[in-house]
């Protein structure tokens, strides 16, 4: 009985300790947290240093969308494109300076990364409201989930806790970047590398339901895609003749066109029906349909089940915002997102 009892108090003793440690430790008893290398990302990271962080970035964020629909996307990629190199690290947002040279003037970015004054202002209001505590990582993570949910998206809980990185990598933008021409076996293999899998792919790929792209990311379906001078017969030729309309054999390179011409500005899943029909825009959207098994059962369940979409979506996003951070007291936070602390 004793033994016991002794037992029960070295249990509850244990217990008290890790109720003690769990004081200094948001994280211990949360299962919305991530582990990552050399640290922890979860949500309630800025409630008692910054606890209207998110509003913030939700108020000014919603003022640029109502104003220009497009900024949604915009800002949305941005996310995709920061973290797809060297992590998510907010390294896009570095213009060039010193020894830094911008990842802004890489292929994939030159002419079309936009937003950076919309994510400039709202560093500015977290600045004055908290100084030096939410990092521009942080505010991109939640401005990419705002944008989505703007535009009647899917919400999920974003795990907050990176810090900005001292350092830009033009060529690993250059390098790591999916391209609209890419082959599905390439564009699936630069997600595998960041830990993405097929799932993630097709799911993400269904950002495109808002947003535009320029003709020059989709001249070769029209005009030359193997090189032979014939056009892609994977492309609806309807649809093609009205894209030669505005997107010429030569000229017209920055004209705009909708992603998803059926429901431009609202986050759904017409993307998928829009593949289905063979009137995806670019490359890499249709090849998702027609270049392997899975990603084609994919498109349809999702063209089929916007729900599944949306949860599938919100959860890919949540990997995707955890590729290789920096946490503990690796990089820094940055004053203004366009350059590091001096």
């Amino acid at each position: 009985m004793r033994q016991k009892r002794e037992t029960i108090m070295s249990q509850l003793s244990s217990f008290l300790l890790v109720l003690a440690l769990c004081a200094f430790a948001p994280l211990c008893f949360s299962s919305k947290s991530s582990k990552t290398k050399g640290g922890y990302l979860y949500p309630q990271f800025y409630d008692h240093s910054c606890p209207k962080a998110q509003e913030i970035v939700r108020s000014v964020l919603a003022k640029a969308v109502a104003k220009e629909a497009r900024m949604a996307a915009s800002i949305l990629r941005l996310h995709f494109h920061d973290c797809f190199v060297q992590g998510c690290d907010a390294s896009l947002l570095l213009d060039s300076s010193g020894s830094i040279v911008s990842e802004k003037g890489s292929n994939p970015n030159r002419n079309s990364v936009r937003g950076f004054e919309v994510l400039d202002e709202i560093k500015s209001a977290l600045e004055k409201e908290c100084p030096r505590t939410v990092s521009c990582a942080d505010l991109l993570a939640i401005a990419a989930r705002e944008s989505t949910v703007l535009r009647g998206g899917p919400s999920w809980e974003v795990l907050l806790g990176r810090r900005d990185s001292r350092s830009a990598s033009l060529s690993g933008s250059n390098n790591n970047i999916p391209a609209p021409n890419n082959t599905f076996q390439t564009i699936l293999t630069k997600f595998k590398r960041q830990g993405l899998d097929i799932v993630d792919l097709v799911a993400l790929s269904g950002s495109h339901t808002i947003g535009n792209a320029r003709c020059t990311s989709f001249r070769q379906r029209l005009y030359n895609q193997s090189g032979n001078g014939q056009p892609d017969y994977t492309l609806d030729q309807s649809y093609a003749a009205q894209l030669k309309t505005r997107c010429p054999k030569s000229g017209g390179d920055q004209n705009l066109f909708f992603l998803d011409y059926v429901s431009p500005t609202k986050f759904d899943n017409y993307y998928y029906n829009n593949i289905l029909a063979s009137k995806g825009l670019l490359n890499s959207d249709q090849v998702l349909l027609t270049k392997n098994e899975g990603s084609k059962e994919l498109v349809k369940q999702y063209a089929e089940n916007s729900q599944l979409f949306f949860e599938q979506f919100a959860k890919s996003m949540v990997k995707m915002g955890n590729i290789s951070p920096l946490t503990g007291s690796r990089g820094e936070i940055r004053k203004n997102c366009r350059k590091i602390n001096s």
